[in-house]
């Protein structure tokens, strides 16, 4: 070998070869110029093993490992190299006799070896690198699938505004404390705002939101030291689970903190805001309760709280829960019944306490129920007013009254008049004026023959318009009345401003009378004489009702009552049964 020395021609002529064999072949982070450069290094030693005594083919091996390593792996490289070894290694580096030509081919078979080995511990550590890689990308995505469910988790059972338990995972806690096989308790304290709404409106929902937020962390710190559950149930709603209290009182001691806690100024962006809690408490045996019954027993006496006030707890009282579900089947029975004619009407006269003689009759509606029997004004009228059915109901007996008092006076004589309650609702219907002379007109009754009672508490301090019907309806010579005097307002001077004729005094004040010796009850008596005194300067009429015995109506007239209505005179019946008594203008005293 002539001519492979180090940085000899044939050396560096050979590694420009061979750089321009395999550029191309695959990515290398070289330039053209580096590989040579690289590839010339190589040349060399493949030179200096050709010449090596004694020979030793192992370098072809490393040259083979070290051209993979070198990100040389594309086989077609390896082609080429393998192609220009064989066609210009010996004439490039002066190798000229067999045994030169044996010792390339032996360095040929040692590089391809090398080669193929590291192509193959190349790709079981690509491999391995990607199972790896895999391995770890699984545990991570696991993890996070974990964290995500935990996240999604936590978002489905508690509020995003106050991070509490929400209504889903209050119901579920309920259930588990419900389901047990012991004896235990379980309680709620079932939590509403008071005068939440209006701070959320005149300030805003961010102030209200901050503001529910402060109750929810005091609700929070209250009850984490007794491991009770507080959650939001909505709005400004929130709700306290307590398991196995020892006893009631137990629940109210927790509601008496709660009501302190709330009533506590939260002081939020300059505003020192201040509300208070209505608490409903209900309890169960924690065996075999319902969740659904448990939860509906703490909303009705949350309400209860609210009506008797507000700011306080109501404790939940079965029997008056007993009352409430009665009063509600008989309002929803109360369409049909009207419908049916179970609604009727009774009469009762009304007497001059000097004369003796009729003066008028007051209609009286009775509910005849098919399972309940006869059914007083007191048990029906209020359901009938909270649900509106107060207005048929209402008009329905006015007509009927109408129709039986144009039979009893069809003609001018004898005096007398017909008196029929209006309820709230009516006197504050616009279609009030209206409906009346309908009726009037329907039944042919003279308006004279009219008296439409109203309580003091329907009209006092209200707006203009019922007034103004009420003017419209006296002004066309209809009769009106208060109803039930003394026992609301009592304000006589109010009374100037409304066309009233008549008041009709409860009976309360007249039951002070019945004592049968001469000193009676002298405070009633004194109320009494009082008022009758003022109606009349005020030009009115006054008709004692609830009169029941003979001395009632002799100190009545005594103190110069007008008129009486009350059993001594006659029990509410039916128009056949007055009927007698009003055609004659018989004398009843």
């Amino acid at each position: 070998m002539t001519d492979s020395a180090p940085g000899s021609p044939g050396v560096a002529a050979f590694a420009r070869a061979w750089t321009k064999a395999i550029t191309g072949t695959c990515y290398v982070p070289l330039t053209v110029a580096e590989v040579e450069q690289y590839l010339g290094g190589l040349t060399e030693r493949l030179a200096a093993a050709l010449r090596q005594e004694p020979f030793s083919p192992g370098i072809g091996h490393d040259i083979g490992t070290e051209l993979v390593a070198a990100d040389f792996t594309a086989a077609e490289a390896l082609g080429r190299t393998i192609e220009v070894m064989q066609l210009r290694l010996l004439r490039d580096l002066g190798a000229t006799t067999p045994e030169d030509a044996d010792r390339i081919g032996r360095l040929l078979g040692s590089l391809a070896t090398g080669y193929a080995k590291a192509i193959r511990d190349r790709t079981l550590d690509e491999q391995e690198t990607i199972r790896q890689a895999a391995l770890v990308a699984r545990v991570q995505a696991e993890q996070a699938l974990r964290a995500s469910e935990a996240r999604f988790r936590h978002q489905a059972t508690h509020d995003p505004l106050t991070g509490l338990p929400n209504r889903a995972l209050f119901a579920h806690r309920l259930a588990e404390a419900l389901g047990g096989d012991g004896g235990g308790q379980v309680g709620i304290c079932f939590i509403d705002l008071d005068g939440f709404k209006v701070i959320n409106d005149s300030l805003g929902h961010g102030v209200g939101d901050r503001l529910l937020v402060a109750i929810a962390s005091r609700l929070g710190q209250q009850v984490a030291s007794h491991r009770h559950l507080v959650a939001r149930m909505g709005g400004d709603e929130f709700v306290i689970l307590v398991t196995d209290p020892t006893d009631t009182d137990e629940l109210i001691a927790i509601a008496d903190e709660v009501l302190v806690s709330i009533a506590e100024p939260v002081h939020i962006d300059g505003h020192e805001l201040a509300v208070t809690a209505s608490i409903g408490i209900a309890q169960s045996p924690a065996a075999g309760a319902n969740p659904t019954d448990l939860m509906r027993a703490a909303d009705i006496t949350l309400q209860w709280a609210k009506a008797a006030g507000k700011g306080r707890w109501a404790l939940f009282d079965p029997a008056r829960d007993d009352l409430e579900i009665a009063r509600y089947a008989l309002s929803a029975q109360m369409p049909a019944a009207l419908e049916h004619g179970e609604f009727v009407v009774e009469y009762q006269p009304m007497v001059s306490l000097f004369e003796g003689t009729l003066v008028g009759v007051e209609a009286l509606v009775r509910w005849r129920h098919p399972k309940l029997g006869r059914l007083q004004p007191g048990e029906f009228i209020p359901l009938a007013e909270e649900t509106g059915l107060i207005l048929r109901l209402g008009y329905a007996v006015l007509e009927e009254a109408c129709e039986q008092a144009a039979r009893w006076w069809p003609e001018p004589k004898p005096e007398g008049f017909i008196s029929v309650n209006l309820a709230v609702r009516q006197v504050h219907d616009p279609a009030l004026v209206t409906k009346v002379f309908d009726v009037l007109d329907r039944t042919g009754l003279d308006p004279a023959r009219l008296q439409l009672e109203i309580t003091e508490s329907s009209i006092m301090g209200t707006d203009t318009e019922p007034i103004a019907a009420l003017r419209e309806l006296a002004a066309r010579g209809i009769r009106i009345a208060i109803d039930d005097f003394g026992t609301g307002y009592s304000n006589l001077a109010y009374l100037r401003r409304l066309p009233v004729r008549e008041l009709k005094i409860a009976g309360e004040f007249v039951t002070g009378l019945r004592a049968t010796d001469a000193a009676g009850n002298p405070t009633d008596e004194r109320i009494l004489a009082t008022l009758v005194s003022l109606a009349h300067t005020l030009g009115l009429t006054v008709t004692a009702e609830g009169v029941e015995t003979t001395a009632q109506a002799e100190r009545l007239r005594a103190i110069g009552c007008d008129a009486a209505q009350g059993w001594l005179y006659g029990r509410p019946g039916s128009a056949g049964a007055i009927g007698d008594l009003v055609g004659a203008g018989s004398g009843l005293a």
